[in-house]
C-alpha cells in the first residue's frame, strides 16, 4: 500500500478506506474481495454466473472453492462455490444448483451489475504437480465444476497425458462443451450411457488403467461412498470434495444444561443439536453459510461452557474462544455471545 493510502486508512479508522470506497463502488475496495456479475444464464434449477473480480482478487487454482457472500432480508449469508473456469481465466465462472439459501437467492435475483463478496481460494482438492501422465476425473451433479475447472486448465497449458472425464447426472452443465471436446487424449463419458450407477465395471470399461492413475471425484454423498468402496485398498490414488452437509454425531437424548444467547438475551434448553439449529429454533437469525464447517460464515464467541465438535468429536472449554455454530454441540451450560 502506498504512503498516501496508509494515511488514508488510518485517518479514516476505525472503519477503514474500504468502507468509504465502497459507498462510492463496491468494486472500489482494496483489501475486500468483490465480484461483479457480468452475464447470467439460467435452467429450471441452476443459474450460471459469470463474475468480474475486484482487483484484491489474485487467482485461484483448479479445484478450489470460494466463499461467496450475500445479504439476504438484511442478513450477511455465506455459501462455498467452486469456479468453473481454467485458473488461468480472469473472470470467475460459478454454475450453482438451487438447493439452499444462497443459491435459490441467486438463482431468482442474479443480475448483471449484482456485486456478490468473494473470499480467497481455499481447499485442497487440486491437481498434482508436475500433472500425472494418466488421470480420471469423476463428478455428479453440481460437482461438475471443480472437475470442469481441471478439464479446462489442462486444455489450456495443452496437456499431452491421458485424461478420463466420467460424469453422472440427469441434467449435465456443460453438455455441448464437453460432448465437443475433440482431444484425441481427452475422453469424455457419461454414466448414464454405461448403463446404472457407478462401479468398477465403469472404470474398467472406460479407463482399464484405472488402479494406478490418480483420480479426483466430486459429487453427492452416494456417488462418492461408491467410488470409495473401489478404491478402498487404493486410497492413496483417490482425491475427493464434497460440499454436502455431513451428518453429525449428536445426542439429543443425552443432552443437559442450557444455553444462553448472551447478545438476544435469550436462553433455552440445551437440545443436542448444534449451536446455530438450537438459535435459529430460538428465533434468531445468525450469519451462516455452508452449515457444514468450511466458510466460516457462523463463527462466534463463546464466553463460558464447553462444546463438542461434531465432526471430530473434541471437546473445548476454554473460555471466550471463537466456534463455529454449526458443527459445535453443547455439553451442559453454555453462553454464547451472539
Amino acid at each position: 500500500m502506498s504512503r498516501l493510502a496508509s494515511m488514508a486508512e488510518a485517518l479514516l479508522t476505525p472503519h477503514g478506506i474500504d468502507r468509504y470506497l465502497e459507498l462510492v463502488d463496491p468494486m472500489l475496495v482494496r483489501r475486500e474481495i468483490r465480484g461483479e456479475i457480468t452475464d447470467v444464464r439460467r435452467t429450471a434449477d441452476s443459474v450460471t454466473l459469470r463474475l468480474r473480480p475486484s482487483r484484491a482478487w489474485r487467482g485461484f487454482t483448479a479445484g478450489q472453492y470460494v466463499r461467496v457472500t450475500v445479504q439476504i432480508d438484511g442478513v450477511r449469508r455465506t455459501r462455498c462455490y467452486s469456479p468453473a473456469v481454467s485458473q488461468y481465466d480472469d473472470g470467475l465462472e460459478l454454475t450453482i444448483k438451487q438447493d439452499g439459501l444462497v443459491s435459490r437467492y441467486l438463482h431468482r435475483n442474479a443480475r448483471p451489475g449484482l456485486v456478490l463478496g468473494l473470499s480467497r481460494p481455499d481447499g485442497q482438492f487440486t491437481l498434482p504437480e508436475p500433472r500425472p501422465e494418466k488421470l480420471l476425473l469423476i463428478s455428479g451433479g453440481s460437482g461438475i465444476t471443480p472437475v470442469m475447472s481441471m478439464l479446462r486448465t489442462l486444455l489450456d497449458e495443452g496437456h499431452r497425458g491421458e485424461v478420463v472425464f466420467l460424469h453422472y447426472g440427469r441434467d449435465v452443465p456443460y453438455r455441448d462443451e464437453l460432448s465437443a471436446l475433440d482431444r484425441p487424449n481427452f475422453r469424455v463419458v457419461f454414466g448414464h450411457d454405461l448403463g446404472g450407477r457407478f462401479s468398477v465395471d465403469h472404470l474398467d470399461a472406460v479407463a482399464p488403467w484405472w488402479a494406478g492413475a490418480p483420480a479426483y471425484a466430486c459429487g453427492p454423498g452416494r456417488l462418492l461412498d461408491a467410488v470409495r468402496d473401489c478404491y478402498a485398498e487404493l486410497s492413496e490414488q483417490l482425491h475427493t470434495e464434497s460440499f454436502t452437509p455431513p451428518e453429525l454425531a449428536v445426542d439429543a437424548e443425552g443432552a443437559t444444561g442450557r444455553v444462553r444467547f448472551a447478545r438476544s438475551e435469550v436462553e433455552a434448553d440445551n437440545s443436542g443439536r448444534p449451536l446455530l439449529e438450537q438459535a435459529e429454533a430460538a428465533g434468531l437469525r445468525p450469519e451462516h453459510g455452508c452449515r457444514m464447517g468450511i466458510c466460516f460464515s457462523c463463527t462466534q464467541v463463546k464466553s463460558r461452557g464447553t462444546v463438542r465438535n461434531a465432526l471430530s468429536g473434541d471437546l473445548s472449554a476454554e473460555e471466550d474462544e471463537e466456534i463455529q455454530l454449526c458443527i459445535s454441540v453443547p455439553v451442559g451450560d453454555v453462553e454464547i455471545n451472539c
